[in-house]
């Protein structure tokens, strides 16, 4: 644990540095945007460039500490409430309650205050951007070190909250990209409250009824859908946008590619449970047509 709050401090120490390069590049090859996100950075920045790069990136640190300090607490307060219950129990009750806000407040930000990811990718950040990624990233660092102490996931699920961690620092140090990073959180975390549904159900003896199955099909086919097939459009326009950085699109690659792992994953695990969901269907056909057969019998 002491690496892990020693590693948050050297990630809120580089957060608290202003990157005037990259951002000084992306805004040369920027183009131009809607005057309402002009006149909105304008009044974030004070009107200079060089006076806003420091706020820029001194709130988000604070934002991201205050983030992983509520995570915390939420947590503590789901142990106190709960205490006959695991800390696996109240960690995903933590993860529940992320999944819902994050998915509502990025849904806000990609399809409600804009820019949209798959035309703007590598545009400057909005204000609303910055404090998505700064509540998202404050419960990777908190899922990421319970995690670790408690040694409950794989390396994948390791390597995707690292992934993830770094996507959001890049995002938040230069200054860019948040609106296609937003698209991606959206899409990533759309399917965590049917999977933490699945869990629960599990835990409380109701996975094996109608409304397990509802669920999860529900999330195969939204993993499906969001995260491998809209996921590839925002690959695609990631890749093709001469406005995004280099190291952006390299994350993009490993996120994509974490993707399909998990689509592989699910796809093997909906086939082996439609297997077995019909075979007992048919056992269950053919003890039905055996008990609806007449016995014979010597007639009087």
């Amino acid at each position: 644990m002491a690496t892990y709050w020693g590693g948050l401090a050297i990630m809120s120490a580089l957060l608290t540095n202003t990157n005037r390069q990259g951002r000084s590049r992306i805004r040369a090859a920027e183009a131009p945007r809607s005057d309402s996100h002009t006149v909105r950075q304008k009044a974030s920045s004070g009107g200079t460039i060089g006076s806003g790069g420091r706020g820029r990136t001194a709130i988000p640190a604070l934002e991201v500490i205050c983030s992983l300090i509520g995570w915390l607490c939420l947590y503590l307060l789901f142990c106190s409430t709960f205490s006959h219950r695991g800390p696996e129990w109240n960690c995903r009750l933590v993860t529940l309650t992320h999944g819902v806000i994050i998915v509502l407040l990025t849904a806000y930000v990609v399809f409600v205050d804009g820019p949209w990811p798959f035309t703007h990718a590598g545009t400057e950040n909005t204000d609303l951007q910055i404090f998505a990624l700064a509540v998202c990233l404050g419960y990777f660092f908190f899922d990421l070190g319970w995690c670790v102490c408690y040694r409950s996931e794989g390396p994948v699920m390791l390597a995707h909250h690292a992934a993830s961690i770094v996507g959001i620092l890049l995002a938040l140090l230069m200054g860019v990209s948040g609106c296609e990073t937003c698209g991606v959180i959206f899409g990533s975390e759309i399917t965590n409250p049917l999977l933490q549904s699945r869990w629960f159900l599990r835990q409380l003896g109701l996975y094996d009824s109608l409304l397990g199955d509802a669920v999860d099909l529900l999330f195969i086919l939204l993993f499906a859908a969001v995260r491998v097939g809209l996921g590839t459009v925002m690959f695609y326009c990631e890749l093709t946008s001469p406005r995004t950085l280099l190291i952006m699109k390299l994350g993009g690659v490993v996120m994509y590619l974490l993707a399909w792992v998990f689509m592989v994953d699910i796809a093997s695990f909906g086939y082996k449970k439609t297997r077995a969901k019909y075979r007992k269907w048919m056992v269950n056909r053919e003890l039905k047509e055996t008990s609806e057969e007449k016995p014979v019998g010597h007639e009087e």
